[in-house]
């Protein structure tokens, strides 16, 4: 007896891909901007609600589509007003509130394989890459979806590692036919792989973040096992020899640890390093988990005080690089950068 097919999802489909839906089944021309409206304007959630299309239309798809959106299982509020949402297959994304601009920090990924020594996600490993629906359904299945204004592909997952599924879902989230959002709305951070690099700053158009944390090699080493592979050295120089518009931005993320990358040796570098690229500096605190990390050498990674944070951050300033304090929001509900990670829930 032949086994039954899975139907595939229909929302996170790019209008391209919809064309092809339309071509093989047959429809009418105009079928894929009516369902891209109907998917990503009127967010409905049956395929029959559709209801500009025929009806033969809507019994085609249906055999062998579904709508592919989920609501939340979880949500965690901090008292700081930010919320951590568990959505399927099993990912947390986080919803940052501030003023007049709310951020959605999207996950692209199930754990992850880079294995960075500060990060929760890196510790519970890795399970699996998200298709461009899951990854936008933390958008649309948001109760807070509405007064979302910027995006963060920084939570749990390295973006570049799951690139195709990126950058679908950036064009979704940026085309006419989807959310409208503007690309300078939206930042895609990496460790530093660099032929997903390369590929990102050729097809999109937002915004870069490279997790940099030291500027000297064997350091950086110590903290990210993708600096042998890709040395910082070599993502420099590609990102220093492309062009960027005035309008698109290169961040880099420093996680300041006490005693460990924050001297006057690490300015002179910095700026030595970063000479000749237009970026800033975003200096992170560091969020701890569970038991301490160690360094090969035994010392555990610690948090920066907060006058060793403003020194650094003025000293940086001071050599030209303009630099700014991320604010910790989350972090009572392990929400805060790095701490993302489902293992704990699996374990339960």
């Amino acid at each position: 007896m032949k086994e039954p097919q899975t139907k595939e999802p229909l929302f996170g489909k790019t209008l391209s891909q919809m064309e092809a839906i339309r071509d093989r089944l047959r429809l009418p021309p105009y079928t894929p901007k009516q369902i891209a409206r109907w998917l990503y304007r009127a967010h409905v959630r049956e395929i029959q609600a559709m209801t500009d299309l025929s009806k033969e239309a809507r019994r085609l798809l249906e055999e062998e589509y579904v709508m592919g959106t989920n609501p939340p299982t979880h949500v965690s509020e901090s008292s700081d007003g930010t919320k951590k949402y568990l959505f399927p297959p099993g990912v947390e994304s986080a919803y940052i509130p501030d003023k007049d601009r709310a951020t959605l920090c999207l996950s692209t990924q199930i754990g992850c394989k880079m294995g960075c020594r500060f990060c929760w996600t890196g510790k519970q490993g890795f399970q699996g890459n998200l298709s461009p629906g899951e990854i936008l359904n933390q958008y649309e299945s948001l109760p807070e979806r509405d007064r979302i204004t910027n995006f963060v592909y920084m939570g749990m997952g390295e973006p570049l590692d799951n690139l195709d599924s990126v950058l679908d879902s950036i064009t979704v989230l940026t085309s006419d036919w989807g959310y409208g959002f503007s690309p300078t709305r939206i930042t895609v951070s990496t460790v530093g792989l660099l032929p997903g690099i390369e590929r990102f700053l050729r097809e999109s158009t937002c915004h870069l973040a490279v997790s940099l944390h030291s500027p000297f090699d064997e350091e950086r080493s110590l903290l990210m096992p993708i600096q042998a592979r890709y040395p910082v050295k070599e993502v420099l120089e590609v990102i220093r020899s492309f062009d960027f518009p005035r309008q698109r931005r290169v961040s880099f993320e420093y996680i300041v640890f006490e005693g460990f990358n924050h001297s006057l040796q690490h300015v002179k570098e910095l700026a030595r390093l970063l000479q000749g690229i237009r970026c800033r500096i975003n200096l992170i605190r560091f969020h701890a988990a569970g038991e301490p990390e160690r360094l090969p050498d035994g010392k555990p990674l610690k948090p920066a005080t907060e006058e060793q944070i403003l020194q650094f951050q003025e000293l940086l300033n001071k050599k030209g690089i303009r630099t700014t304090i991320r604010k910790s929001r989350g972090q009572d509900i392990e929400a805060a950068c790095g701490q993302l990670s489902t293992r704990k829930r699996q374990e339960l």
